[in-house]
């Protein structure tokens, strides 16, 4: 499996699709999306996926004129590959509605972020990353014995508050005030958190300020020192050095290497 090219964060508010090439595209929409099938008008609620297979033609519109926020990969697959997708019973060419897009979002930056160092392995860590991808989409249409709703307390008021962080990320999330609007202790909280969605709610404040900066350092003109301020940083020093530690890079080098890469 080869990867042709990877764009997180797309934005517009026209329709996308058509020809899409000769290779196969995958898809994550994260806003609502309208399409046709069978000859009928579909519409797409929260965030779904889909896998377009080798020159499928098909169009995809923002619902009532919204921007349509949108990842998309395009990549060349061998006999075996097809083989693989055709194995997990993947539904192709139409969207799948996806309940926590986090997993597929996570394996999506790092392949971005790998594809930028051009290491040795990087068409074993693409071919891998795109199959664990798959493994996501097949699971989430897989009947569940439980759903999260189920199984873990205040689940919905959590998800609740997962999308707010990532929605504004420059918010000054205090755990003792989120706490006490669901009215349960730090221990419990921290707890219920974790087995929600695999991660703790800092780790989710911190990666939701990133991607923030990320998007931001490549689409706008604005000096670290004012999107480290915009993002929620008191420090701009601190700022740089956890950018750095989960981007690999300083947020200077991480503009120029995607600005060029946009060029």
């Amino acid at each position: 499996m080869k990867i042709n090219s990877i764009k997180l964060n797309c934005r517009q508010d026209t329709a996308l699709g058509g020809e899409m090439g000769a290779d196969p595209v995958f898809l994550l929409f994260r806003s609502p999306v309208e399409y046709i099938e069978n000859g009928s008008v579909k519409r797409t609620s929260g965030v779904s996926a889909v896998l377009l297979t080798s020159g499928y033609k098909q169009s995809f519109k923002p619902v009532k004129g919204e921007n349509m926020k949108y990842d998309i990969v395009s990549f060349r697959t061998s006999a075996a590959d097809r083989q693989y997708i055709s194995s997990l019973n993947i539904i192709q060419d139409a969207p799948v509605s996806i309940e926590d897009d986090f997993v597929i979002s996570e394996i999506l930056r790092s392949m971005q972020s790998q594809s930028m160092h051009k290491g040795k392995h990087l068409s074993e860590f693409t071919e891998f990353a795109m199959r664990m991808i798959f493994i996501a989409i097949a699971d989430s249409t897989a009947p569940a014995e439980k759903s999260p709703e189920e199984t873990i307390p205040h689940y919905s008021r959590l998800k609740k508050l997962r999308d707010s962080i990532y929605e504004a990320p420059m918010e000054q999330w205090s755990i003792d005030d989120i706490c006490k609007r669901l009215r349960i202790s730090r221990t419990y909280f921290h707890r219920l958190y974790f087995s929600a969605f695999g991660v703790t709610c800092r780790q989710d404040v911190i990666e939701s300020r990133l991607i923030f900066a990320a998007d931001m350092l490549v689409n706008t003109e604005n000096s670290v020192a004012n999107i480290a301020e915009f993002c929620g940083y008191d420090s701009e020093s601190y700022f740089m050095r956890q950018f750095k530690l989960h981007k690999g890079c300083t947020p200077t080098e991480y503009r120029r290497r995607m600005r060029a890469e946009k060029e």
